[in-house]
């Protein structure tokens, strides 16, 4: 045993990071173990090639790889992702995926924490209540506005959810021409637009710069501290404490239990291959979902011989992406004055605007009262290497070259400018869509990798299909040409939740509801995986809140 720390957290991101610092301040010794670099913000580049071409942010898949599973007729198919490609890595350094988030943050509504009391059940949908209520969660959500630091304004509309505060903690961050074209759209359309809440700092707080508005934000770390990461908004005010410390290039391989099925420490691998063992009062998971449900199920133990907290079999279950869907619309310069041209042509403001106008839904063509979802609107990525490879192909798959390639990829960058949208609704939890241990595959280090199975419920795909259709109204009534979308069952690898989901009752769950393990009394798991459902927007902000609650509990305890 090489040292004993208060907690010793395993993740950085935003499950990790505001129990890293609410702790730290609280005077207690706190260790973080990140399997990545620490990254600053002075390493980070608007450089598509390290971005999105090459692993530089996640494990190379030679080394480090996941199984997916898919149905293929009445069969499940297994592949690893270093051969399909498929990445299901998130942002292994520092921080985690939220250095590389958006930072579209939404709340839950209230109705999100009951939706199987609200909605009723769904037949082949393991839906359930949370345990705790919206009220409970609701100052935590304040506290992210201020902590994280979220820019945004609020307005009124029909599923607004309840505030303890009347205003975000930072005005809004400067919007493009196509915000207003869009608020016109909406008022001749009878719909309420939401300025979309961003936690991206429109002004600069202490050693964090305000948004310089280069245009790429989405997949990119930032480089002026602007955007909400767990690394600049709390880990690096954790260090200033004195008391955390951050280990990056820390492997942990598995968590070490004693006769009693406390945790007594984690074992990692470092830099050079050394087995590593840390001692701490109270361990943390939060390693994203998939990589939890794996930490766990490696980690077996007298008390815990399927892994730790496996005791019903419910570690890796219930696994939840974001259903959804995206689409586009096209703007052309030449429909608009030469000054609205220009102003149009701008890939620096946000559009910042969302609909939450179909949040619940009431139609006989979708068999009554369902839970429906919202649509974010927002400026087309500005990538130009992913936009071009995108354009050397024709509808039949043949390559174009010369010319006419030339005159393709001039048309692209020079002809118009383009509104995305993206739907986001609840991916519902099923007995098919789950994470486990492949028997065969292994990472450099000799364990076993996840294996995800991959599936979808039914009622994903009819209410994606139904928000999108809308969206594609809204972008009509804007003046958009040649527009496109469409639901899809594809889960994004960046909005992952379930697989060791809160409750109260040990057979059909993992934790309780303070994210305590129900069977080891020192292991909280404070990252989307206690998430029984996952409401209609991207999960970030709800996990950071969860977190703070979490670290509450834990000074609590301790």
């Amino acid at each position: 045993m090489t040292d004993h720390y208060d907690v010793c957290i395993i993740g950085s991101g935003a499950g990790g990071g505001p129990v890293a610092l609410t702790l730290a301040q609280a005077g207690y010794r706190v260790l973080v173990l990140e399997k990545g670099p620490w990254l600053k913000t002075s390493d980070y580049f608007k450089d598509e090639i390290a971005c999105c071409r090459r692993s530089t942010y996640t494990p190379n898949l030679r080394d480090e790889r996941h199984v997916i599973e898919e149905r293929e007729g009445k069969n499940w198919k297994a592949q690893s992702t270093y051969d399909s490609g498929w990445d299901f890595w998130n942002g292994n350094v520092v921080g985690g995926s939220t250095n590389f988030m958006s930072g579209f943050f939404f709340r839950l509504k209230p109705q999100d924490f009951q939706l199987r009391s609200e909605f009723g059940p769904i037949k082949n949908a393991n839906v359930a209540d949370w345990p705790i209520s919206y009220s409970q969660l609701e100052p935590y959500y304040t506290q992210v506005e201020t902590e994280v630091g979220i820019s945004g304004r609020v307005v009124a509309h029909p599923f607004a959810e309840p505030r303890s505060t009347a205003e975000f903690p930072y005005p809004p961050t400067a919007e493009h021409l196509l915000s207003r074209v869009f608020d016109h759209a909406c008022e001749q359309l009878k719909l309420h637009a939401i300025p979309t809440p961003r936690a991206v700092l429109s002004r600069p707080v202490d050693e964090r710069r305000a948004c310089e508005y280069a245009g790429y934000c989405g997949s990119y770390g930032c480089a002026t501290g602007a955007k909400g990461s767990a690394r600049v908004a709390l880990l690096d005010r954790a260090i200033k404490t004195g008391q955390c410390e951050i280990r990056p290039h820390a492997q942990v391989q598995r968590l070490i239990s004693d006769d009693s099925g406390r945790v007594t420490a984690a074992e990692y691998v470092d830099t050079v291959n050394n087995i590593q063992r840390v001692r701490a009062k109270i361990f943390v998971v939060a390693c994203q979902a998939v990589e939890t449900a794996r930490l766990l199920l490696l980690s077996t133990g007298p008390k815990h011989p399927q892994g730790l907290g496996n005791r019903y079999q419910q570690v890796g279950k219930n696994l939840i992406f974001s259903a959804g869907g995206s689409g586009r619309g096209e703007f052309e310069y030449a429909d608009f004055s030469t000054d609205q041209a220009q102003a149009l042509k701008q890939i620096g403001p946000f559009v910042n605007r969302s609909l939450q106008e179909w949040y619940f839904i009431n139609e006989k063509q979708l068999g009554g009262k369902r839970k429906g979802g919202t649509i974010d609107f927002l400026l087309r990525h500005p990538n130009p290497i992913s936009r071009a490879v995108g354009l050397r192909r024709d509808d039949n798959d043949e390559l174009i070259w010369g010319q006419a390639l030339k005159q393709r990829l001039k048309n692209e960058f020079t002809r118009a400018q383009y509104l995305d949208y993206e739907v986001f609704c609840d991916w519902l939890p099923t007995d098919d869509c789950f994470v486990s241990l492949d028997s065969a595959v292994k990472d450099k280090w000799g364990k076993p990798v996840a294996k995800i199975r991959l599936n979808s419920h039914p009622q994903d795909v009819i209410i994606g299909t139904y928000l999108s259709n809308q969206a594609k109204t809204v972008l009509t009534a804007m003046g958009a040409k040649n527009i496109s979308g469409s639901a899809s069952t594809s889960p994004p690898q960046n909005l992952m939740a379930g697989g060791c989901r809160f409750g109260t009752d040990p057979k059909s769950s993992v934790l309780d509801s303070d994210c305590r393990m129900h069977n080891a009394t020192n292991l909280f798991v404070t990252d989307g995986s206690f998430m029984p459902t996952g409401g209609s927007v991207p999960f970030t902000w709800t996990i950071y809140a969860n977190a703070f609650r979490v670290a509450e509990i834990i000074k609590h305890q301790l």
